[in-house]
């Protein structure tokens, strides 16, 4: 997922304790297996950005389809001043539409802040090999009360129900949605690393508001942000992205190659932010060096007086 020369409990509810694919070869703690992350171009997007089966839903969610459960979603949240548009809008809203644009750093796309603070994110990606929590990743954040946003797909959510209450009670994290099957965001069946992106709008619907049905039973919250399994999308799924009322979001620091990156590594790569940046790592691969890494790296940024945000504290829709 990434390009950058220079390279942030206690239960809310217990509904999830009954909760209920496929897996990116491209990021190695978002996928089943694969290579890390790369680190890719160094271009601005068109829109300015910098260089830089099915998972199961909750018993309550469980036999709804993706529009019954995004139709149950707090009114709160909505793409524009009128309700949330449905599947069937969106499908006709969107029918004919053809991509322009695939990757990384797509118009829309959301890879750097223009705040002072530095956003620090980790993706927790599920599926086989993928279910596991760096529980001394979270503790170092907790420690230095470090802030952090926490992109979760609902197949973690289901290996981890309990947890991800958890961590939604925590007000130093805030979650976000990192699909419902972790596939690439694309509205024609677009490949990323060999994985099949959503077929059409209607599936791109699907992996959005699935997880965000999901999401939402677990904290009370609508997500505001999301990030595709891969970090690929093409330009339509990202206005589909923004239409259904949350931020498409990608960065500009890669932390640590899909969790594949040895502590010195990790360190030496987030000890590069400045002010705006958008870290991706991981929290869902606890073998990797990315939790020594950030216990090195952390300190010193703290030092030197860098400051940390969730995402929802410097973007807003």
């Amino acid at each position: 997922m990434g390009d950058s020369k220079r390279r942030p409990l206690a239960g809310r509810r217990s509904v999830l304790l009954g909760m209920a694919g496929l897996a990116s070869a491209a990021l190695a703690a978002c996928a089943d297996g694969g290579s890390a992350i790369p680190r890719a171009a160094s271009n601005a997007t068109p829109s300015g950005a910098p260089r830089t089966g099915p998972a199961i839903a909750p018993p309550s969610i469980a036999a709804r389809s993706s529009e019954q459960a995004a139709a149950a979603l707090a009114p709160a949240a909505t793409a524009t001043p009128k309700a949330r548009p449905d599947k069937q809008q969106i499908v006709a809203e969107f029918a004919g539409r053809h991509p322009k644009e695939w990757g990384l750093h797509v118009t829309g796309v959301v890879n750097k802040s223009q705040s002072h603070k530095v956003a620090l994110t980790f993706d927790a990606c599920g599926g086989p090999g993928g279910t596991a929590c760096d529980h001394k990743l979270l503790q170092t954040l907790r420690k230095l009360s470090v802030p952090a946003t926490l992109f979760i797909n609902s197949r973690w959510i289901h290996a981890n129900p309990s947890l991800s209450a958890e961590l939604a009670a925590d007000p130093l994290f805030e979650l976000a949605n990192h699909g419902t099957a972790h596939l690439p965001l694309s509205v024609n069946g677009k490949s990323a690393y060999g994985i099949h992106g959503t077929a059409s709008v209607a599936a791109a619907y699907d992996e959005l508001m699935g997880n965000q049905a999901i999401l939402q039973e677990i904290g009370g919250k609508v997500p505001q942000f999301f990030r595709p399994g891969t970090a690929f999308y093409d330009d339509v799924a990202v206005e589909v992205t923004r239409r259904l009322g949350m931020i498409p979001v990608n960065f500009t620091v890669n932390g640590d190659g899909g969790a594949t990156y040895s502590a010195a590594t990790v360190a030496a790569e987030v000890g590069r932010v400045v002010p705006g940046d958008i870290v991706i790592s991981h929290f869902n691969r606890p073998a990797a060096g990315t939790a020594d890494g950030y216990a090195r790296a952390l300190p010193r940024l703290l030092d030197h007086g860098v400051s940390f945000a969730r995402l929802g504290d410097v973007l807003t829709l």
